[in-house]
């Protein structure tokens, strides 16, 4: 039995769901109880209090906890989220959008977890931009900032889905910039303590190998489908909305084809980390993935 906790509920997690809902992890012999942590910055702690053997969430916050624990302290083994799943919608169109047009604009960005901002802060310091000089509201939730922009109350705000497919569907928003573009940033992955993965390899490489078959079916299926699997862990929301939510991710490549965490994600966001001062040192790659799980799992029967 492996306790797995998550760290909110959100569509851009729906090939962890899928591996449930699919039965990938029993199918590896791991049977899973299935949590969450009291708030998503707990998940880590939950790790070394007895109360979690794996979580899921960003090698942000892994870093966040090696940052004041030490180097190696936890350990990440099987991506799903390798592309930034946010994107910024704004109440007028602008097909062709560069970040200056934020220029003026008042933005409400996400305030229930930091790497969005950090992310876009991060592109706009590339796109040789100021961040402070952009009219954030940084202190609202995106269920708040919805209503904000639909009230006209802001130009534009930093979302996930299903915000953005629901503001879609009603016709109150526009889709400005897809932060999938940018390219890998290592978004959500399974980790553990280094302790739990010295003494479980095989529990990694299984759990390894859940994620690269939900993976697989994923790719392979419509997203109809998809939402029609992983529908019971989002009861109150509306299946078509669902559906159009994954197959917006699908379209934008957010989930990867294997649950290899790439080097280049990994360095994309430890360096927006590193800029707006989240963490103060680097912390290597080794000292926070490790990839053998997940490429045993790859060449595995299922």
């Amino acid at each position: 039995m492996v306790t797995l906790f998550e760290t909110l509920r959100a569509v851009f997690y729906t090939p962890f769901y899928l591996a449930m809902a699919l039965g990938a992890y029993e199918r590896r012999g791991i049977t899973i109880r299935f949590g969450r942590a009291e708030a998503p910055g707990h998940a880590a702690a939950g790790l070394f209090d007895g109360s979690a053997d794996v979580a899921w969430g960003g090698p942000m916050r892994m870093m966040q906890y090696q940052n004041g624990y030490g180097d190696g302290t936890v350990v990440a083994f099987a991506e799903a989220v390798t592309r930034d799943p946010f994107y910024i919608v704004g109440r007028e169109p602008k097909p062709n959008f560069r970040f200056r047009d934020l220029a003026g604009l008042r933005l409400a960005t996400v305030s229930e977890v930091p790497t969005p901002w950090l992310c876009l802060r991060d592109d706009l310091l590339r796109a040789g931009l100021d961040p402070d000089s952009i009219e954030r509201v940084a202190d609202r939730s995106m269920p708040e900032n919805v209503e904000a922009l639909r009230s006209g109350e802001v130009d534009a705000v930093q979302l996930f889905e299903p915000h953005v497919e629901e503001l879609l569907h009603t016709r109150d928003a526009h889709i400005w910039y897809a932060a999938s573009v940018r390219g890998p940033t290592s978004y959500t992955t399974l980790y553990t303590s280094r302790a739990f993965a010295d003494a479980h390899p095989d529990v990694l490489s299984g759990m390894a190998g859940g994620v690269t078959d939900a993976l697989k079916w994923l790719h392979a299926n419509e997203p109809a489908a998809i939402a029609d699997k992983v529908r019971g862990y989002f009861p109150d929301l509306d299946p078509e909305r669902l559906a159009g939510a994954v197959a917006r991710y699908k379209r934008y490549g957010i989930w990867g084809r294997d649950a290899v965490l790439p080097l280049e994600g990994y360095v994309r966001l430890k360096g927006a980390l590193i800029s707006g001062g989240f963490i103060s040192r680097d912390i290597p790659f080794e000292a926070c993935v490790d990839n053998s799980h997940a490429e045993r799992a790859k060449s595995l029967p299922a």
